[in-house]
Formats: C-alpha cells, sequence, structure tokens
C-alpha cells in the first residue's frame, strides 16, 4: 500500500509553525510544556494536513451528532485559525 502526501504551502508553513511552537514550549516549559504545546498544536495541525478527511466525517460525537460533511476548505481555514490564535493574541 502506498501513501502519496503532497507538501503543499498549506502542510509546509502549518508544520514549520507547529515546530516553532513545540521548540518555544519545550525551551520555556521544560517537558509540561512540550507536552501542552503539542497537544495544542495536534487538532489544527490534523484540521489543515487532512482537512478532506475531517470535514467527511459524520456521526456521533461527544454530546452531539455530525450529521453532515464540512467542505475540506472551511475545516482547513478553521485550523488555520486555530494555529494562528497565539500569534494573534500575543500581537494584542
Amino acid at each position: 500500500m502506498k501513501i502519496n502526501i503532497t507538501l503543499t504551502w498549506n502542510r509546509i508553513l502549518s508544520g514549520s509553525l507547529a515546530i516553532i511552537y513545540i521548540l518555544i514550549g519545550l525551551i520555556a516549559g521544560g517537558p509540561k510544556g512540550f507536552v501542552i504545546t503539542a497537544a495544542f498544536t495536534l487538532t489544527p495541525f490534523a484540521c489543515i494536513w487532512f482537512s478532506d478527511a475531517m470535514g467527511g466525517y459524520t456521526g456521533p460525537t461527544s454530546g452531539m451528532t455530525i450529521t453532515k460533511a464540512s467542505p475540506g476548505i472551511f475545516v482547513c481555514i478553521a485550523g488555520w485559525i486555530l494555529l494562528l490564535i497565539p500569534i494573534i493574541v500575543s500581537l494584542l
């Protein structure tokens, strides 16, 4: 089974930003900061890298049921917003 993952600008930029966040978390907070930062970046990173697959999910979640698929582009945009929140907050 061959998996083909193309590196688009979304993936390159989000991967670079996630690595920067995780390194800053490691330097500033040690191992605990590393784990917290890595956990924070996991969801937006997955939304950007696997937007079509995540947008296509329908079914039960905690507390509600998703009845329609979401367009992958909206999932990707939401992932970028979540990933950029620390930068936006630090600029305010």
